[in-house]
């Protein structure tokens, strides 16, 4: 398998921000994704986005639960919110299965301190509950560590931490997001960190580290971590998550490069 083969979504929540939300599905399209996804589509009714994708021959493959309140970032390892994180995955569920989504980023949110320990305990058994529902659905669930110099205090912060968690529940329908900016802030060695985690990889998204924009600047060779995950066989999405340095067009050089590659 060959970069060039690799299947590209786009993440309509940062890219193409010049257009109405909706419309920037058709716009992925005509850029030459192979499919969108997105952070927190729930003020669009399901029905329309999904007319949108048939519209556009594409796919959304993947969606986030709601963010909560201000300054929590998700609350499915909030003490005291499991009430709360429930609604929200019954909101992504019904949303998604409406769309035709594949996966759902179950936010973990963010935690003081003093309740870590706590929060781990409550995100294991928020999860727990949420497997049969995602495989009543057929949706895989997704945790992502998210680094702490742009989300302080976010409960999931690193690659080992969630591959300890991943350990515990040790199922197939919950899977690592690998997130290559975040990854390589929090950690690094990114190529031989694949290595170790593939078999629990659910989902990749792609961007500079440290500006987080277009995936052809700063200090990650993606040339080479794309390659390393066509040669691995890699049948899923690879995502581009980052805030255009100008117009999304104009920056999408690297997309062709990959199609070309």
């Amino acid at each position: 398998m060959t970069v060039s083969s690799l299947r590209f979504s786009a993440n309509v929540s940062m890219l193409f921000p010049e257009e109405p939300f909706p419309a920037r599905i058709a716009a992925a399209a005509a850029a030459g994704f192979d499919a969108v996804e997105c952070h927190f589509p729930y003020e669009h009714a399901p029905q329309e986005i999904r007319a949108r994708l048939r519209d556009a021959g594409l796919t959304m493959n993947g969606i986030n639960t709601a963010p909560g309140g201000p300054g929590e970032f998700g609350l499915a390892a909030l003490p005291g919110r499991e009430d709360d994180f429930a609604r929200a995955l019954d909101q992504a569920i019904a949303w998604g299965a409406a769309v035709g989504v594949d996966t759902i980023h179950c936010m973990a949110g963010c935690v003081a301190p003093d309740q870590r320990d706590r929060a781990r305990e409550v995100f294991l058994r928020n999860l727990e509950r949420a497997i049969p529902l995602a495989r009543d659905a057929g949706l895989t669930l997704l945790i992502e560590p998210i680094n702490p110099r742009d989300r302080p205090g976010y409960f999931l912060n690193h690659p080992q931490q969630a591959r300890d968690i991943l350990a515990d529940l040790a199922h197939e329908r919950v899977k690592l997001m690998f997130d290559v900016y975040h990854m390589q802030i929090v950690a690094g060695d990114l190529l031989m960190r694949m290595e170790a985690l593939w078999p629990l990889i659910g989902h990749f998204q792609i961007a500079s580290a440290p500006r987080r924009h277009e995936p052809d600047e700063g200090e990650v060779n993606h040339s080479e971590i794309l390659r390393s995950i066509a040669a691995r066989g890699w049948s899923g999405y690879v995502a581009a998550e980052y805030n255009p340095r100008a117009g999304t067009r104009e920056g999408l050089g690297w997309l062709a490069a990959a199609r070309g590659a």
